[in-house]
């Protein structure tokens, strides 16, 4: 667990409006209610780069400005872009469609 504050009251947030709130990220309701997975996501994945890469400040305070910032760099890009184009999750990775044989006797054995 960590010995900073603000690391603990984010385990208490659950929503997308909830994380940019108490970021006090200004944004746009209709945007979120389109993109709050994708938005989410995107925001995960910027803290796993950093942590991995060993750049996350040690103090507190600056912690916090360096979480703020890749929220709010998290929400422009689906202010500037969408789901499609930026492709977030691995579905929008598949090329071609995807098929799946299961055999006629697999189905009537269950």
């Amino acid at each position: 667990m960590s010995d900073f504050e603000f690391i603990e009251d984010l385990e208490e947030l659950s929503s997308a409006e909830e994380f940019l709130e108490y970021f006090e990220i200004e944004f746009d309701a209709k945007v979120v209610m389109i993109n709050r997975l994708h938005i989410m996501q995107r925001y995960h994945d910027y803290l796993q780069k950093a942590e991995k890469g060993g750049a996350l400040p040690d103090d507190e305070d600056s912690l916090r400005q360096a979480y703020q910032q890749m929220l709010t760099q998290a929400y422009r890009d689906f202010v500037e872009s969408d789901a499609l184009t930026e492709k977030v999750f691995k579905v929008f990775h598949m090329h071609g469609p995807q098929t799946t044989f299961v055999p006629l006797d697999q189905l009537l054995e269950s």
